[in-house]
């Protein structure tokens, strides 16, 4: 029965932000007595809400201490990046601001808790500023 729902049910679902066009994105899991199962990147579920979909990398970051500060990275114009952060250990205080002149939340900044307990994850597109401090130690952000 679980497999039934699973198949038919939303696997991720997209929040906007209070930022115009960052999402919270979260996943839905598949639990039994050996743990879960959660897709966390499916390419239509990105087309059919109009996100880039097309990544050229991927990074890690780990800290091993509460309380480390990364940030605020962003990039000009040709290096801009969209983005997908997520903690898979630890937790993290996640910022963005958002850099982009024309937008009509310009200058405006959110935060967000990302844990490796809840998985969730933030769509961040190109022209945001982004930075976290670590809530936990040994926290690992992708």
């Amino acid at each position: 029965m679980k497999l039934l729902l699973w198949l038919i049910g939303d696997l991720l679902k997209f929040i906007e932000t209070k930022i115009k066009g960052v999402f919270l994105i979260t996943i839905e899991k598949i639990e039994d007595d050996r743990g879960f199962f959660a897709r966390t990147w499916d390419r239509q579920e990105f087309k059919n809400h109009n996100l880039v979909c097309d990544f050229v990398q991927s990074s890690i970051s780990f800290n091993r201490k509460k309380g480390t500060i990364r940030g605020m990275h962003f990039q000009l114009s040709p290096y801009e990046e969209t983005k997908i952060v997520s903690c898979h250990s630890g937790k993290i205080f996640d910022v963005i601001i958002d850099l982009r002149k024309n937008s009509p939340t310009f200058k405006q900044w959110e935060s967000n808790e990302l844990d490796s307990k809840n998985h969730s994850m933030l769509y961040i597109p190109k022209g945001i500023a982004h930075g976290f401090q670590t809530l936990e130690d040994n926290s690992e952000i992708c």
